[in-house]
């Protein structure tokens, strides 16, 4: 009789540790399965964020863009005239500014008219240095303080352009087109100073600002 019951325990004993193991399996896979629910659904809601600011950044690159052009920007302050020059062949130069600004350097403004009948091409107004890669622009142009005794280049950037207007270049005649060229600021108390283009007249102008 003891050997029976024994033999029905252990029988018990082995189902039961069977329908446990078969709970925690079950068990198991729910939790498996809810926690590749909960996996795939955070990656979507992070990437629609990331979406989100993505074209955000888009749209601002974009405006920036659009509004990165300064080479050849319209002179400032047209209706007004500080100084002229009248060069060969019809072409005057007028000047609308000349303006300090608290970067330290002087921003001249004016314009290019062909008044002559032939094409105009800026080539001989150009800076001779060997590294100056544009041909056709105001980058010999210069301030002469004649007081101080001192004269002020054309400012350059780091790829040896001038910062100036390029691509004067095929002026037709009756045409004008807008120029600018920005120098080192000379010191506070110079208040004028020569404007200076390669084959043309010389022109007293007044800085301001």
């Amino acid at each position: 009789m003891s050997i029976r019951h024994t033999t029905k325990a252990r029988r018990g004993a082995a189902m039961g540790a069977l329908a446990a193991a078969l709970a925690l399996a079950v068990a198991g896979c729910g939790s498996e399965d809810g926690g590749k629910r909960d996996d795939g659904a955070s990656p979507k809601s992070t990437a629609a964020k990331d979406d989100g600011r993505a074209g955000d950044d888009g749209g601002d690159d974009g405006g920036d863009d659009g509004g990165d052009d300064g080479k050849n920007a319209p002179a400032a302050d047209s209706d007004k005239t500080i100084g002229e020059i009248k060069g060969p062949n019809g072409i005057v130069v007028t000047l609308h500014s000349a303006v300090r600004d608290s970067g330290g350097f002087v921003t001249v403004n004016g314009t290019v008219t062909n008044r002559g009948d032939q094409l105009f091409n800026a080539v001989d107004w150009r800076s001779k240095e060997t590294e100056m890669k544009s041909r056709s622009s105001v980058s010999g142009a210069s301030l002469v303080d004649e007081a101080g005794k001192k004269r002020y280049l054309v400012l350059r950037d780091t790829d040896g352009e001038c910062l100036c207007t390029t691509g004067l270049s095929g002026i037709k005649p009756d045409e004008s087109r807008p120029l600018f060229a920005q120098f080192p600021a000379p010191p506070s108390s110079v208040t004028k100073v020569d404007f200076q283009i390669p084959t043309m007249p010389s022109v007293s102008i007044e800085l301001t600002g």
